[in-house]
């Protein structure tokens, strides 16, 4: 089964209203929101892309600013600036890999390994945008730690699944789904890079920004922030 191309998944975008911002926490300079699965994080080419977890913020905080970002089909803990010097401060933070995220993910099948680095370069793939590639000529490192948590045995009938927990030490992107794909268990339910098996075991991608540690930027201490995990 090949794969299924971004243009074909937004062609049916239909982002989920409840809630319409499930907001973690805020103050005068943060916003720290759990974004759901389905809604993009800015907005789209098209028209009808224009609804997204940025402009929704913008309605409340007219001074917002992102900062970075999660696939549309990725959950979980996102930050966003409500100033300039807090988008500037929390921006170098990631730049220079202060922060720290962790991810929680299910895979199809068993991984054998209980814990692993993949060190595997990444570019885009021109062809067939936004794809990502492994390349070991002309990608940029990107390096993902794992560990296994859990091997269940799904109800529906697909097979094993194992729960792992995702440490991207770099924030490419299709990181984590491109590196899971590599070691030969793609993320459940993702339509860019998984195979048939893969694509039918979940509704949607089963890929979840779990956890989010950065500094803050007035407070100068470490925060920590988590997302419940809906799947």
């Amino acid at each position: 089964m090949k794969s299924i191309s971004l243009m074909h998944i937004l062609k049916s975008y239909n982002p989920p209203t409840t809630p319409y911002l499930d907001i973690l926490f805020q103050d005068d300079h943060i916003v720290i929101l759990n974004k759901q699965s389905g809604i993009l994080s800015v907005p789209g080419k098209h028209i009808d892309h224009r609804d997204c977890l940025e402009s929704r913020v913008l309605q409340s905080f007219p001074t917002a600013r992102i900062i970075h970002r999660l696939d549309m089909e990725t959950s979980g803990v996102i930050a966003i600036a409500l100033d300039r010097d807090t988008h500037r401060n929390i921006s170098k933070q990631f730049e220079r890999r202060k922060t720290k995220k962790t991810y929680i993910a299910r895979l199809y099948g068993r991984l054998e390994n209980e814990s692993g680095t993949i060190d595997l370069p990444l570019i885009c793939d021109w062809p067939n945008r936004p794809k990502q590639i492994v390349d070991h000529k002309t990608g940029k490192q990107a390096v993902t730690h794992y560990e296994v948590l859990e091997r269940e045995v799904t109800r529906e009938g697909h097979g094993e699944v194992t729960r792992v927990q995702f440490t991207p030490v770099t924030g490419r992107s299709h990181q984590l789904r491109v590196h899971a794909t590599t070691l030969g268990h793609p993320i459940l339910g993702d339509k860019l890079y998984g195979n048939q098996a893969s694509q039918a075991a979940a509704k949607r991608l089963q890929l979840h920004a779990l956890s989010l540690s950065l500094f803050h930027p007035k407070q100068e201490k470490e925060m920590t922030f988590t997302a419940p995990l809906d799947f």
